[in-house]
């Protein structure tokens, strides 16, 4: 995985690791194609209803998408950091210091070996309440790799200091 030093997260700051996977969008298409069988029900109805029911599925799907896009798992001297949201008062970073980090893993399956689609969890050392949990993530596995290197090094580089 190629990381860039001088790339930033969309926070504005950090390393990104990865992002949701194409997977993830899967749920959008069901929807789409629910959408579809609804707008044509609507049609019969009324060019009314099938306006609506138009502008709504536009709606609930573009907002779906663009939250998906939103997800972003990077990486700072401070610690692991997930940004997410869409609206301005969701938008928001949540993450985890190195100091408080316990480690960082991926579930291995045959879908996600397939797809190329990681399910990963961040865990924090005192508490599961503050562990980052994201499925559907492109390049988890290697992100993994890298959160859980970067971590050692830091134990490392505290002992010798």
């Amino acid at each position: 995985m190629d990381l860039k030093e001088n790339e930033l997260s969309p926070a504005g700051h950090g390393i990104p690791l990865c992002h949701k996977a194409w997977t993830a969008y899967g749920g959008c298409f069901l929807l789409a194609v629910v959408m579809v069988f609804v707008l044509r029900l609507a049609f019969r109805h009324s060019e009314l209803a099938a306006a609506a029911v138009l502008a709504a599925s536009a709606l609930l799907i573009g907002y779906r998408v663009l939250l998906i896009r939103s997800f972003q798992l990077y990486y700072d001297d401070v610690g692991v950091w997930l940004y997410s949201g869409v609206l301005p008062w969701q938008r928001g970073v949540r993450g985890i210091k190195w100091r408080d980090l316990d480690q960082a893993f991926y579930v291995q399956s045959f879908r996600s070996w397939l797809t190329r689609s990681w399910s990963i969890r961040v865990t924090h050392r005192f508490t599961d309440a503050s562990a980052i949990m994201l499925s559907h993530m492109a390049r988890g596995r290697e992100a993994v790799a890298i959160i859980n290197e970067r971590h050692q090094q830091m134990l490392r580089d505290d002992r010798l200091a």
